[in-house]
Parts: structure tokens; C-alpha cells; sequence
């Protein structure tokens, strides 16, 4: 008879930022809390991923989720406020970044090799990052 840790694997993570929870095949489940470098006044930076979507779906907490157009640069930024429950995935190649309060955790499903070798990462200019900072405020 087999043990029930043997059928049953319970992960969890309360410190602030980012871990991965849960690696599996060629899958990941990671857990986003809030962390000072995503306070809107301190993202001076914008990632993608070229291997992967990556979904996001918030538990709790407040998240504003800003994807942008654009291949070597980023172009027009958009915000969305995410609403719990619901999967938001942004694609492939999509430069993104995200602000959370301070009760926020947010479920990460990304591929399992994703890491900086194939997520680059892009300054944001001086106007962008006011952008930023703008639509946490007019969220609020």
C-alpha cells in the first residue's frame, strides 16, 4: 500500500516575491507575492518570455498587470486589473510586468525551463515609467 505522501504533494509560499512551487515534466506553478521592486515607482524594467506563455491568476490581493507592444523596444503599454479567479495569459514574446499590494499572491503557470537565458529584459524610459505609476493611481 503506498503512502499518501507518496500520492498527495502540498507546496505552499508565504515570503514576498517570486518561487516556483510545483516543477513537473515540462511545466512550472509559481507563487508571486508582493515585493518592494514591483512597487510602481520601482519597475525600471519589462520582461518576456520566448519560450512560453505565462498565466497568471490572482488569489488574493491587488494586481495590475501591464503588457506592451513592441519586439526590440517596448511600444504602448497597456494595464489591466486583474479580477480573482480569472486566468489572464499573456503570450509568447509579450514584453510584461505587474504591481502588487501588500495582501497580494498571485499563481504563476509558466514552462518549466523558463528562466533569463530566454526572458530578456528591457529598460523602460523616463515616460514610461510614469505610465506606470499613473495607472496604479487612476486604479484607486
Amino acid at each position: 500500500m503506498r503512502e499518501q505522501n507518496d500520492l498527495l504533494e502540498i507546496k505552499e509560499y508565504t515570503k514576498e516575491g517570486y518561487s516556483p512551487v510545483i516543477d513537473f515534466g515540462t511545466w512550472r506553478v509559481a507563487i508571486l507575492n508582493y515585493c518592494e521592486e514591483l512597487e510602481p515607482q520601482n519597475i525600471h524594467k519589462f520582461q518576456k518570455h520566448e519560450k512560453t506563455d505565462e498565466i497568471f491568476v490572482l488569489l488574493q490581493g491587488e494586481c495590475m498587470l501591464y503588457v506592451a507592444e513592441g519586439t526590440d523596444t517596448v511600444g504602448a503599454i497597456y494595464s489591466q486589473s486583474m479580477e480573482k479567479n480569472k486566468l489572464y495569459n499573456v503570450k509568447k514574446s509579450t514584453w510584461h510586468s505587474h504591481t502588487l499590494s501588500r495582501d497580494t499572491m498571485v499563481l504563476i503557470v509558466e514552462n518549466r525551463d523558463t528562466d533569463l537565458s530566454n526572458s530578456p529584459e528591457i529598460e523602460l524610459t523616463e515616460e514610461q515609467r510614469r505610465f506606470l505609476a499613473a495607472a496604479v493611481v487612476q486604479r484607486t
